[in-house]
C-alpha cells in the first residue's frame, strides 16, 4: 500500500513538473513572438537598436557600403521635395585628423575610417534645408546601424564657429552649409542602445 502510494506522490510530480513545463514554454513562446517581430522588422531593429558610436576598429568600409549610406541619406523626405542635400565624403586620414583637433565636439574623428559632412543649399531651400539635412542624417545613422556600423551626429549647425572651420576646410560656397559630420567606423567594443521610451511624453487627443 506504502509503495502504491509513492508511486502516486511520483506520478503526480511528474505529471505537475511536465504541466509547469509546458506552461513556461507557451510563455517563453509568447514572449519570443515579440521579439522575433521585432527582429523580423529590420527598420525597426536598427531604429531600436541605434547608438552613438565614438571609437573604431582600423577596418575599411567599402564603398559599396558608403554608396548604401548616400542612397539611405538622399531617401529621406524633404519640404516640397527640393533635396537641398549634399554631402563630403571624407576619407583622406589628415582631414580626419585636422578636423578631429579642431573641432572640440568631434576629437574622436581621428580614429575614424571615414566620415560623411552633410551640407544644405540656401538657394534651393532657403527656409529648410537645415530640417531636410536632420531627415538625412537620421537615415545615414540607421542605415550605418542596419550595417553593423558605429557612427554618431556631430552638430555643426547652428554654431558659427564650428561651420566656418568645416567651411574653410572644404572651400564651401557661400549657399553651402555645413550641417553635420556623421564619423564611421566598425566599434571598437560593444555599445548598448538607451531605451529613451517615455510613455509620460505621450498625449492623446488633448495635451
Amino acid at each position: 500500500m506504502q509503495s502504491l502510494i509513492k508511486l502516486s506522490v511520483i506520478f503526480c510530480c511528474i505529471f505537475l513538473f511536465a504541466c509547469q513545463g509546458s506552461v513556461d514554454s507557451k510563455v517563453a513562446s509568447s514572449e519570443k513572438v515579440v521579439d522575433d517581430s521585432v527582429v523580423e522588422n529590420q527598420a525597426l531593429h536598427a531604429i531600436f537598436n541605434r547608438k552613438s558610436v565614438r571609437q573604431y576598429t582600423e577596418r575599411e568600409i567599402s564603398q559599396d557600403v558608403l554608396d548604401n549610406l548616400l542612397r539611405a541619406g538622399m531617401a529621406a523626405p524633404s519640404s516640397r521635395d527640393r533635396r537641398p542635400w549634399h554631402f563630403i565624403v571624407i576619407s583622406d586620414k589628415e582631414i580626419l585628423d585636422n578636423l578631429g583637433g579642431q573641432l572640440r565636439n568631434a576629437f574622436f574623428m581621428a580614429g575614424a575610417n571615414k566620415a560623411i559632412v552633410v551640407c544644405g543649399d540656401e538657394e534651393l531651400s532657403d527656409n529648410c534645408w537645415f530640417v531636410d539635412c536632420s531627415a538625412v542624417t537620421q537615415n545615414i545613422l540607421i542605415a550605418a546601424e542596419s550595417m553593423g556600423l558605429g557612427a554618431v551626429w556631430t552638430a555643426v549647425y547652428p554654431y558659427d564657429d564650428r561651420a566656418d572651420i568645416v567651411r574653410e576646410t572644404f572651400g564651401l560656397q557661400k549657399n553651402i552649409h555645413a550641417f553635420a559630420i556623421i564619423p564611421l567606423g566598425y566599434p571598437l567594443e560593444k555599445n548598448e542602445p538607451k531605451n529613451k521610451f517615455d510613455e509620460s511624453r505621450i498625449h492623446y487627443n488633448k495635451w
